[in-house]
């Protein structure tokens, strides 16, 4: 029973209790008895009529409750006439216009917000209060190759990209530069925002790659050629000369003779060594742009590995071939994708040393071709793997670290991916994929 209805029942029931005790005590005097009955019906009336409008603010706080429960802002109430209910409608529906538009502003932020880290080119995951991730934006799909669905929920240090095992000890505030798959790297950097009072963390990932290649290339380019020009000038003048000292060779003592010719011969070649060097080093800075033509590349390789037969039979090294099928002839320089690979398959062969395979496995995933040359070699350790497309680092005691270099630059003009995979002591992998 409602608090109303009890108040009319307790009223109905004095009333009832009142005019029977006054027909007990008038019943002789029956003017007066009909005026106190009078009276009692009016008085139960205007009792009924009070707590009838004592409860209109009831009503209407409790209705008022229920709106917002049901978080209906649109609904609103209309005035009685009555100076304090009238107050407290128009503050109550001044607030519920307040709070719908508040609820439509938030929802046009949050359809922003979803629109922008759609198209963000940068990678953004977000965390729970428990540390898991609650969401993963395309961008970041496509950085940590692993679907949304496949993470949120999942705590970093138990997923499966490698990235979010290097996001799980980043401390907020930090940040990281991340060498990704195919030498690609990324920053990564970790923050926090306030969600209903607690805080929750982030992480920003932003591609790096490009924008650190062509630093570093434009730092390389312009020591060769500083370097090439300064060495150029000294090497012509310095040929120069020695070419026109050996005419003088017979103006010298007989028992010096000899040991002058020498002496003159070994500097000019150390000076030819010397403009062969830089030349090396030019070609990475004077690369054309590729000639493009349909290469068959399977017969490309086998002719590289006719190339190298003789060495490969001297270290003992065992070529093995995977085709998975028959792939259509595809768009390169064939005589830069020649170069790519004969020094990716010289640094197989070199990590080998004697007595081992290498691997050649030609096939398509993922609707592109590829190609992987995998070594049964030592394997590489992860300080130097992350050092290997620097230019001018070498592991070579005589290296000038310019052959990967170029391998990056040539397949960089020819828009392909590639990948470097290895772990000390285990096989080392270098996959290149083509376009479609």
């Amino acid at each position: 029973m409602s608090l109303r209805a009890k108040f009319v029942l307790y009223l109905t029931l004095v009333h009832f209790v009142f005019a029977a005790a006054a027909i007990w005590l008038l019943r002789q005097e029956w003017v007066w008895l009909l005026v106190v009955e009078v009276f009692f019906a009016l008085s139960l009336i205007a009792g009924i009529w009070l707590i009838r409008h004592l409860f209109i603010p009831l009503d209407l706080i409790r209705t008022g409750a229920e709106l917002i429960e049901e978080e209906d802002f649109a609904s609103k109430f209309v005035e009685v006439g009555q100076p304090e209910m009238d107050q407290l409608i128009r503050v109550f529906n001044r607030m519920n216009e307040r709070l719908r538009e508040e609820r439509l502003q938030l929802q046009e932020q949050h359809y922003l917000l979803e629109k922008i880290l759609a198209a963000s080119p940068s990678g953004i995951i977000t965390f729970d209060y428990d540390g898991r991730i609650s969401l993963v934006n395309p961008s970041a799909e496509r950085l940590l190759q692993a679907l949304a669905a496949e993470l949120i929920g999942k705590k970093p240090e138990g997923s499966a990209p490698e990235l979010l095992h290097v996001l799980a000890g980043l401390e907020v505030g930090g940040a990281k530069v991340v060498r990704l798959q195919g030498q690609r790297r990324v920053r990564c950097q970790k923050s926090q925002f306030v969600d209903r009072g607690f805080p929750r963390s982030f992480v920003l990932i932003e591609e790096l790659t490009e924008e650190l290649r062509h630093s570093e290339k434009r730092g390389y380019e312009q020591v060769i050629r500083m370097m090439a020009h300064e060495v150029n000038n000294s090497t012509g003048a310095v040929s120069s000369l020695i070419r026109s000292c050996l005419n003088y060779r017979d103006q010298v003592r007989e028992a010096d003779r000899e040991d002058f010719a020498t002496a003159l011969q070994v500097a000019a070649q150390r000076s030819e060594r010397l403009s062969s060097f830089m030349r090396n080093f030019s070609e990475v800075v004077k690369l054309p742009l590729p000639r493009l033509q349909l290469v068959n590349l399977v017969e490309l390789l086998r002719e590289i590995e006719r190339l190298l037969q003789v060495e490969s039979q001297q270290r003992h090294i065992i070529w093995e071939w995977e085709v998975e099928d028959e792939l259509p002839p595809l768009h390169m320089d064939r005589e830069q994708m020649e170069q790519v690979f004969v020094n990716v398959l010289r640094n197989a062969m070199e990590a080998i040393g004697t007595e081992g395979r290498i691997e050649v496995r030609v096939g398509r995933v993922g609707g592109r071709s590829r190609v992987v040359i995998a070594d049964s070699g030592c394997g590489i350790a992860p300080e130097i793997r992350e050092q290997l497309f620097t230019p001018f680092f070498s592991t070579k005691e005589q290296g000038q670290g310019i052959g990967l270099t170029l391998v990056q630059e040539i397949l960089d003009r020819h828009g392909f991916e590639f990948s470097l995979e290895s772990r000390s002591g285990g096989p080392t992998d270098f996959a290149v994929y083509f376009k479609s």
